[in-house]
């Protein structure tokens, strides 16, 4: 049974929800006439969770009235349908190699999202010529005629293949936890995308934190010296405490949003989705590009 100040953070919750779409303005009332959201989520090292993030953080985008869809970039361990608990018929490589459409590869998620298996398809991405990379384009820019926000899973650490991606996206969000390996491989990850982007939007998540204080401290400590010693300013995006249930949910191949959406980590991942789509933290339609300037980003990173 829920006590009295369970149901008046349920309330907060709520008004919070309604008030960002309110502010925004952007999700009911706009015609879909502008670019997608692009946004990168990235680690400095494996087993931080960061698909686990990228995966809640779209239902919970769904949840408040964005048309989200999710892109699995991870060329080793691509595991978001793994979380998901579905199967995808078909992945990006199957556009490359056979007459499909972009819009047969989205699968259905739970929440009202779709996602996309990148399989082989991101990696042979290098091999395509011009003619190929503009048939590839036109296709996948269709994405923006549907979606309004499109966050990409990329795999973890300090590769190429990663590092395209990341430099391909006009934003980045770097998913750490408080353990020193994982605060070292996040600030080298920022160090390198300072060295190449001192401007670029970059915010940060702490994942599996004991305590908000905990968490509070690793992302003031990024921030700070990312500014100090780097010139780079880093966005704390928010926070994820350790909870149980998350790994539950992953054993029942159910993001923990929908198998349990009253539990800590939830709320937590519904303030960092609120955060997100701030308007303090959002990036204005003349700022955004889309898929199509996306792609051929990531294909110039990827044969430069």
């Amino acid at each position: 049974m829920k006590d009295q100040a369970d149901r008046l953070r349920e309330i907060i919750d709520n008004l919070k929800r309604n008030q960002i779409i309110n502010n925004n303005n952007y999700v009911n009332s706009r015609k879909k006439t502008n670019s997608a959201r692009i946004i990168t989520i990235t680690s400095g090292k494996g087993g931080v969770g960061k698909t686990n993030v990228a995966v809640n953080m779209s239902i919970a985008l769904s949840n408040i009235g964005y048309k989200v869809a999710l892109i699995d970039a991870d060329l080793g361990l691509a595991n978001i349908d793994v979380i998901l608990g579905v199967s995808p018929k078909y992945s990006l490589a199957d556009i490359l190699h056979y007459d499909i459409d972009i819009m047969e590869t989205l699968s259905e998620g739970p929440g009202g999202i779709k996602f996309i298996s990148g399989g082989s398809g991101v990696e042979e991405l290098v091999k395509l010529n011009k003619e190929q990379l503009e048939k590839f384009i036109s296709n996948i820019e269709i994405l923006d005629n549907y979606f309004d926000i499109i966050l990409i899973d990329t795999g973890a650490g300090l590769s190429d293949n990663v590092l395209s991606f990341v430099m391909a996206s006009a934003e980045v969000i770097i998913v750490t936890t408080p353990d020193p390996t994982a605060i070292t491989d996040a600030y080298a990850l920022i160090k390198i995308i300072s060295s190449r982007d001192r401007n670029k939007d970059v915010k940060i998540i702490v994942n599996r934190a004991e305590s908000i204080k905990e968490a509070n401290d690793v992302l003031d400590k990024l921030a700070f010296v990312s500014n100090r010693f780097l010139g780079m300013k880093i966005l704390p995006l928010g926070l994820v405490l350790y909870d149980e249930s998350v790994v539950k949910a992953v054993k029942l191949q159910q993001p923990f949003l929908i198998s349990n959406p009253n539990s800590h980590a939830s709320k937590f991942i519904r303030d960092i989705t609120i955060n997100l789509v701030n308007k303090n933290n959002y990036m204005p339609d003349s700022m955004r590009n889309g898929m199509k300037s996306f792609v051929k980003r990531l294909h110039s990173f990827f044969t430069g």
